[in-house]
């Protein structure tokens, strides 16, 4: 899969998709509706919660942690966000939080790097696409369950 999907909530169009900044896009690699999809979790968990999710789909480096790291600050009200990232052809997860966001705890953030695994650690080939988007919601869901307030 080529190209990258970030997305940040409580935007409108909430969801971009670039392989580079500067060129027109020919070819988006997620359809409509799968965009239309993250961009429901992103804005319900982000007005559910106060807290600011981005996601962001595209190579993460050799350590998907770190790149996480290295994208975070760059994602809007980062402070106040919880991003998840992967790195689609490595399958890797990485889950990271701003130091306002005090309930997204570290097990907390694990448990939705284990259901955005969980859900890509089957699929294959075309498969990938939809399974991409379903990792995204379901880590979307699983964190802010988490982090609603009380």
């Amino acid at each position: 899969m080529s190209g990258e999907l970030v997305a940040h909530g409580e935007r409108v169009p909430v969801v971009s998709t670039a392989l580079d900044p500067a060129e027109p896009l020919t070819h988006l690699p997620f359809s409509v509706e799968q965009r239309v999809a993250v961009d429901e979790a992103l804005t319900r968990a982000t007005r559910g919660t106060g807290v600011q999710f981005s996601v962001r789909i595209g190579d993460l480096g050799a350590d998907a942690l770190a790149g996480a790291k290295q994208v975070f600050p760059h994602v809007p009200e980062a402070q106040r966000g919880v991003l998840i990232a992967i790195s689609p052809n490595e399958r890797k997860v990485a889950v990271v939080s701003g130091s306002d966001v005090e309930r997204a705890t570290e097990p907390v953030l694990q448990l939705g790097v284990a259901a955005a695994t969980s859900v890509l650690a089957e699929a294959t080939g075309k498969a990938l696409d939809n399974a991409l988007v379903d990792a995204v919601i379901a880590a979307i869901r699983v964190i802010a369950s988490a982090v609603e307030p009380v």
